[in-house]
Parts: C-alpha cells; structure tokens; sequence
C-alpha cells in the first residue's frame, strides 16, 4: 500500500469508529446522564465534519485528475459548518447524478434541524456551560435544544398514542408508590427541576421510547454521506492510480435499511 492509499484507510477507519461511538452513546444519553450528550455530539459533529470533507477532498481529485487539494481548501471552503458541507455535497451528488439506495437528501426539517445543532455544537456550543459562567454573549445550550427540537418532536410524531398513555399511566402509578418515601433531584434536558418521582418517571419513559428514532434519523444523515464516498470512490477508481480504497467496506455498518438500525443498540463494533 502506497502512503496515500493507506492515509486514506486509516482516515476511513478513525471516522468510522467515532461515527459508531456517537451513535451508540446518543442511545445512552438522558437527563440523569449528561454529559453522553457532549460525549455523543462530539464524536458526531467530529465524524460528519471528516466524512463530508473526505467526499469533497475524493471529488477535488476526480476533477483534477488525481491531485490533491491543498491543506487550505476545506478548512477555508468549510472550517466546521456541517450545513453548509451538506450543501456542498448536494451540489457533488447533482454533477454525478447519483443514484442513492435509500435517501436522495436531507431536506427533511428534522434532518436539518439535527445538523444546525451538531454544526452549532462544532462551532462553538460544545463551551456552552463555561460561556455561561464567564459570563459570554454566547450562551447557546445544546442539550435544550436537541431536547425541544429533536426528542420532543420524536416522542409527539413517532410514538403512539397508545404508547404516551402508557408512559403516562405508569409514571402515575410509580409516583403514587415511591413519592411518600423517595427523594428527587435532578433537572431535565429543558433545564427544569425534576423533584418528583411521577415526573422523573415519565422522562424515563419517554426517552426510551424515541432513543431508536433519535438514533434512526443521524443514522440516515451518516448513510448519506457513504453513499455519496461510495459513488466518489468508483469514479476516483477509474483513474487507475491505485490510491483510492473501498470506502464501503470501510462504513459498511452505515450501509443498511431503516429496519435494521432499528434493530441495533449499538454501533461502535462490527
């Protein structure tokens, strides 16, 4: 294997393991645990950044038959806007005309909303709690947002009615129980006093019941982005300099159905 080649793989592997680690603690994550969130966010916003740049590094080659751009162009094109990559990426998709498998984009309002929170946490919301403290302009919080934005929305469009009355019913009956003799204290994801057993139980519930979906929808935006690497690949093969690996073998995880993420908890190992 040749320098590049083999930069390239590790490049693939290292994004592949921290995209799979995100995934994995975003199920892990709740009001009771934190700081997964900034654990989760981190190794996402980290991973899309590095696969959406790998796809605009692999068309820069295509187009300029098998050169490499320098170490300026996507930090100058791009820095950490994962907004802004995604549209570029739209843009490398209609050159080729590419033939996606599952999604053709990410124009869903949900999808776009999960990136503007990872793309804002890149940017500079991962500081959130110590720009509050110093006391800066910038006083963003992206566990709330993602809370408002994302998992409310989940729980009110994915989960049954039938499913809300049970999370209902059965944070009632646990509050009733556990109330006269148990003491509660945390705060929510929306920054609210939880001080109640009734209502630490429904957070409970409620979260259990959209962590698939929440994991479900970053999933989709990950598998977009392979698709995309997978058609960039075959076209960067074609110049026949024996530098460019099989990315797909790389993120075949990411290269499934809905239904099986579905299925799957965890994402960090093969």
């Amino acid at each position: 294997m040749n320098k590049i080649f083999r930069s390239l793989v590790e490049e693939g592997q290292f994004t592949r393991e921290i995209l799979g680690s995100g995934i994995t603690q975003l199920g892990k994550a709740n009001y009771a645990k934190k700081g997964i969130y900034f654990q989760s966010f981190t190794s996402l916003s980290t991973g899309l950044e590095r696969i959406g740049k790998m796809c605009l590094i692999i068309d820069y080659y295509i187009e300029n038959n098998g050169a490499f751009p320098g170490d300026k162009f996507v930090k100058n094109e791009i820095g950490h806007d994962l907004v802004k990559l995604y549209n570029k990426s739209e843009e490398i998709a209609s050159t080729y005309n590419t033939n996606f498998e599952f999604l053709n984009n990410l124009r869903d309002p949900l999808h776009q909303t999960i990136l503007t929170i990872l793309s804002k946490f890149a940017k500079g919301d991962r500081y959130s709690n110590i720009d509050f403290i110093v006391g800066s302009p910038h006083k963003s919080d992206p566990i709330f947002e993602w809370n408002q934005k994302v998992d409310k929305v989940l729980f009110e469009t994915r989960v049954s009615e039938k499913k809300k009355k049970k999370i209902r019913t059965n944070a009632k009956i646990i509050g009733e129980l556990m109330n006269p003799f148990t003491l509660v204290r945390h705060s929510s994801e929306s920054r609210k006093e939880i001080n109640e057993v009734e209502n630490a139980s429904f957070l409970t519930g409620m979260n259990e019941s959209i962590t698939k979906y929440r994991q479900l929808y970053v999933l989709q935006i990950i598998r977009y982005w392979v698709e995309l690497l997978k058609e960039l690949q075959y076209r960067a093969m074609e110049l026949q300099r024996n530098e460019i690996p099989y990315f797909l073998e790389i993120f075949t995880i990411f290269y499934n159905h809905d239904s099986y993420f579905m299925t799957r908890k965890t994402f960090d190992k093969n």
